[in-house]
C-alpha cells in the first residue's frame, strides 16, 4: 500500500537574553560545569522567581515576524514531572494560555508554495545537561543551562515530507536569526526540534499513532531521522504489527531510534497555574512599538534583492538564507560596483569553502570590504580569475588585505608584451600538432595553447593579451 507521512514538529529555540528566565546568572553557553546557577535556577526552598521582561519581548517578536495572534493575557503554569537535570521537579512553562498561537510560515519545495501553521509559541526554562560517564558507571548533572529561557514553537501536522520539514526548519532558523531572538548555533544546542510523526494509507482521514523523536539539531538529522521512522512504521504496519505511541532517541550516527517511553499526554504532567509568577498582561501599544522595530524578513529580502539587484531566485535565496550572509553581501555591493561578481563569488567560492570546512557564515574570517577590493583588482586587470581564487583562498586562512596578498607573493597580471611574445612562442614551439590542429579549423586547439601559455606564467599572464598574441603568432 502506500502510505502518507503527518509530520508536526516542536522546535525549540533557547533566546538571546544576557540572564536567564527566572534569575541574574548567564546565559552564556559553556563555563565550568555548575558554575552558571544560583539557588533560583537550582531550584533550592524558599526562592521565588522573577520574570524576564526580554523573554517576553522576544517571544513577541517571533511571534509578530511568525504571523501569531499575540495574547493581551496569558500565564505560566507548572508542568510537573522529573527528570534529574530539572532540580524542581517540575518545569515552569505554559500550557492553556500562550503568549503567541495561530501563526504560519510559508515553505517552497519543488516550485510550490505550502502553509506550515504553528498552533502557538510559548515560553519556559531550559533544563540542565546529563553527562554519562563512558564507563557507565555513573551520571553527572551540570545545572548550567537550567533557566535558560526557550521558546516553543509548535506546528499543526501539516508537514507531509522530510523535504517540507527540512525547508520549514531553515524558514523558521532565518526568521529566528533576523529578528535576533536566537542565535540559531545548532551545534550548541540552541536550536533543536522534536519530531512528532504517523503514517497512514493515502486517502486515509484519521491519523495513525504517532511517536515522537527528541532533541534533533541539525538539518541531516531531522531528514534522516523522519525517513528512518516513516520506513519503521510502514515496516511495522506491514508485517501486521501495530504502532506503539511512544517517545524515542534518534541516533544519528547508527541511523536508528531507540524506545525511550511511552509518549506523555497533556494530563499525564499535571498542569497548574504557576502560584510565584503573576499573569502576564501585555500593552498593545507595546506589542505595535514591537512590531514596528521588526527588521526585513528573509522572504521581503529576497524578493528585493531579485528585484534591486537582479540576482536568480535561487541565489537570492540561499544568500538571504541566513542573515549574516545577506549582511555580508549588501556590505561587499555597497564598496563594489560589480553586483554580479560579489553575488557569483559569494554562491561559488565562498559557500564550497564554508562547506569544505564545515563552517557558518558568522565564520567568515574576512570583512565584506575584502571581497569588493578583489573584485575591483580583477575588473582593473590586476589580478586574472585564477590568481583572484588563490587570493581568495590566502584571504581565508590569514585575513589580509587582498592588495597586500597580491603586493607579498607576487601575484599582479602580467602584462609586459615583450615578455608575453617569448612564451607564446615557447607555446608554439613545444606544441605542433595543436597548431597544426588550429590551422585544420579546430577551434580547440586554441583553447588549449592560451590555456598552456596561462600554465607557464603560473596563471598571472593578461589573458586578453595572452590571446590576441597567439593569433598573432599563428597567423604569421
Amino acid at each position: 500500500m502506500d502510505y502518507e507521512i503527518v509530520i508536526g514538529l516542536e522546535v525549540h529555540a533557547e533566546l538571546s537574553t544576557q540572564s536567564k528566565i527566572y534569575c541574574s546568572c548567564t546565559t552564556a553557553f559553556g563555563g565550568e560545569e555548575n558554575t552558571h546557577c544560583c539557588p533560583i535556577c537550582t531550584g533550592m526552598p524558599g526562592v521565588l522567581p522573577v520574570l524576564n521582561e526580554k523573554v517576553v519581548e522576544y517571544a513577541v517578536r517571533a511571534g509578530l515576524a511568525t504571523n501569531c495572534e499575540i495574547a493581551e493575557f496569558s500565564k505560566q503554569d507548572r508542568k510537573n514531572y522529573f527528570y534529574p537535570d530539572l532540580p524542581k521537579a517540575y518545569q515552569t512553562s505554559q500550557f492553556d494560555l500562550p503568549l503567541c498561537k495561530n501563526g504560519y510560515i510559508d515553505i517552497t519545495v519543488n516550485d510550490t508554495v505550502k502553509r506550515v501553521r504553528l498552533t502557538r509559541i510559548h515560553i519556559e526554562e531550559d533544563a540542565g545537561k546529563l553527562m554519562h560517564d563512558e564507563w557507565e558507571t555513573g551520571t553527572l548533572v551540570d545545572y548550567n543551562r537550567c533557566g535558560v529561557p526557550l521558546i516553543e514553537i509548535v506546528t499543526e501536522p501539516d508537514i507531509r515530507s522530510a523535504e517540507e520539514a527540512k525547508a520549514f526548519f531553515e524558514n523558521l532558523k532565518s526568521i529566528l536569526e533576523y529578528t535576533q531572538v536566537c542565535d540559531c548555533k545548532m551545534q550548541e544546542g540552541s536550536l533543536r526540534a522534536d519530531v512528532n510523526l504517523s503514517v497512514r494509507p493515502k486517502g486515509q482521514k484519521e491519523f495513525g499513532t504517532r511517536t515522537e523523536m527528541k532533541n534533533l539539531n541539525s538539518f541531516r538529522a531531522i531528514v534522516r531521522a523522519i525517513e528512518a521512522e516513516a520506513q519503521r512504521q510502514i515496516n511495522e504496519l506491514e508485517s501486521g504489527g501495530v504502532i506503539v505511541q511512544e517517545t524515542r532517541r534518534w541516533d544519528d550516527n547508527k541511523g536508528v531510534s531507540y524506545a525511550m517511553r511511552s509518549k506523555e499526554e497533556a494530563h499525564d504532567y499535571r498542569y497548574f497555574p504557576e502560584p510565584d509568577l503573576a499573569p502576564i498582561v501585555l500593552d498593545r501599544e507595546w506589542v505595535e512599538k514591537i512590531r514596528e522595530s521588526l527588521p526585513e524578513l528573509p522572504e521581503v529580502r529576497k524578493k528585493r534583492y531579485v528585484q534591486e539587484f537582479g540576482l536568480p531566485e535561487y541565489d537570492a535565496s540561499i544568500i538571504t538564507s541566513s542573515k549574516v550572509l545577506a549582511d555580508f553581501f549588501e556590505e561587499a555591493v555597497a564598496k563594489s560596483s560589480n553586483t554580479k561578481a560579489v553575488s557569483n563569488w559569494i554562491m561559488g567560492d565562498l559557500m564550497r569553502i564554508l562547506k569544505d570546512r564545515n563552517l557558518e557564515p558568522d565564520a567568515i574570517p574576512f570583512p565584506a570590504e575584502y571581497l569588493a577590493r578583489m573584485i575591483a583588482m580583477i575588473d582593473k586587470g590586476t589580478i586574472s580569475g585564477t590568481i583572484a581564487k588563490k587570493v581568495f583562498e590566502k584571504m581565508f586562512e590569514s585575513q589580509k588585505d587582498p592588495e597586500a596578498i597580491v603586493k607579498e607573493e607576487g601575484l599582479e597580471v602580467v602584462s609586459d608584451e615583450g615578455a608575453l611574445v617569448a612564451v607564446v612562442r615557447k607555446i608554439l614551439e613545444s606544441n605542433p600538432q595543436s597548431v597544426a590542429d588550429y590551422k585544420n579549423g579546430k577551434d580547440k586547439a586554441f583553447g588549449f595553447l592560451v590555456g598552456q601559455a596561462m600554465k607557464e606564467t603560473r596563471g598571472k599572464a593578461n589573458p586578453q593579451l595572452i590571446n590576441k598574441l597567439l593569433k598573432e603568432e599563428l597567423e604569421k
